[in-house]
């Protein structure tokens, strides 16, 4: 690895590839493309700090996390201190050991914290710059913290570069620090690629595939299912929903309910990446009840399997929606005005949006991503003259 290569600093990574590290399946598939231009090095969480190797030459660090997701913590609640103190050292032991050998010529923060300033770290200690990846919970979570707000503008600042998933969260992010912010998609390589065609007449296939957390909007896509008319479900030839997180005791009430009334409502836990591929062929339309958003991953996965959405109308979806005629999107965040856009989406056949979402799909692709950041940070390889 020479001077020129690139660490990823990020708080989610895979490690049984079981679908439950949920954004880090499109960091890995962003690692593996960045990979292909330049020698990769990777600090993420584990079971225990520990280096091993991943695929394409990619050398990873791993910092001893708890045995839950990252995302559960939160600075806000004092029992989560000593957790969070423990990881931030470990954090900190591992980021040092990735760039002591002078092989690292930039870093890549994926999120702005705790990754950020464990990138801050290693530039004040080995001279390494660093960019900041917001992707929405530092910007929207912690942001709303007094003392941490200090430490992500300080870190935001002190960026060579700065970038977004979102153009609304880069405008958020821009406000807190004073700091422009690009955008730069996040979106994973599916397993496969559509080879059934999209529908020309119902009854139609639904997917809700993500984290079952408040954020996602899980328990009012629940509450809309239940709401919609015999009329609808007549349209409707099964709702698929995957996942897993803290509300699963409420999301296996919910479906039970549902069953029970006799509606085509089948439960998955977590799927890996193949199953998550399986999953968004076989949908008709893919359901983003979210409360808060940006451009989630799973909405670029719509887009490459040609999936029509049905979102609430936070952050950038509705931008994303109206006008390209790719989907429906709610006129509020509430669990009536989602079954409303439910009964929209499922009157018009997908094939109709084929087009449309083909050329969105063009703008969302984990390869010209990775190579937009290098190219940004001057690590991309210049091509030899002819």
């Amino acid at each position: 690895m020479s001077g020129r290569g690139l660490l990823l600093i990020t708080t989610s990574y895979p490690q049984m590839a079981d679908g439950s590290e949920a954004a880090g399946a499109f960091v890995a598939d962003f690692a593996e493309a960045a990979a292909r231009h330049v020698p990769v090095r990777v600090v993420a969480p584990g079971n225990m700090e520990c280096r091993e190797a991943g695929p394409g030459g990619i050398e990873v660090f791993r910092f001893a996390a708890p045995g839950k997701p990252l995302s559960l913590l939160s600075p806000a609640r004092p029992t989560d201190y000593p957790a969070i103190l423990r990881t931030l050292v470990s954090l900190r032991r591992q980021t040092l050991r990735a760039g002591s050998d002078g092989a690292v010529g930039h870093t890549l923060a994926l999120w702005v914290l705790p990754s950020g300033w464990a990138a801050r770290v290693l530039s004040r200690a080995r001279g390494v710059p660093y960019s900041v990846w917001a992707l929405g919970s530092d910007i929207w979570s912690l942001g709303r913290l007094p003392g941490v707000r200090g430490l992500l503008r300080n870190v935001i600042r002190n960026a060579s570069f700065r970038f977004a998933d979102g153009l609304q969260l880069g405008e958020d992010a821009a406000r807190i620090a004073g700091r422009g912010f690009g955008f730069l998609p996040s979106s994973r390589r599916l397993d496969r690629l559509r080879t059934r065609p999209l529908a020309e007449e119902g009854p139609y296939r639904l997917l809700f595939l993500g984290r079952w957390h408040p954020n996602k909007g899980i328990d009012l896509l629940l509450d809309a299912l239940a709401q919609l008319e015999e009329s609808d479900w007549g349209r409707i030839r099964e709702v698929h929903v995957a996942g897993g997180g803290p509300l699963e005791a409420e999301v296996r009430a919910g479906v039970r309910a549902l069953v029970s009334a006799g509606r085509p409502v089948r439960l998955d836990g977590f799927l890996d990446k193949a199953a998550a591929s399986a999953a968004l062929e076989a949908a008709d339309f893919l359901l983003l009840p979210s409360r808060i958003e940006s451009i989630p991953v799973v909405f670029s996965d719509a887009l490459a399997m040609r999936l029509p959405v049905v979102a609430m109308p936070v952050g950038d979806l509705p931008g994303l929606l109206q006008g390209a005629d790719l989907g429906e999107i709610a006129g509020e965040v509430t669990a009536t005005a989602f079954a409303r856009a439910l009964s929209r989406a499922i009157s018009k056949a997908p094939v109709h949006r084929a087009g449309h979402l083909a050329v969105a799909a063009a703008r969302f692709d984990v390869g010209e991503a990775a190579r937009a950041f290098l190219d940004a940070a001057g690590l991309l390889p210049t091509e030899p003259e002819p």
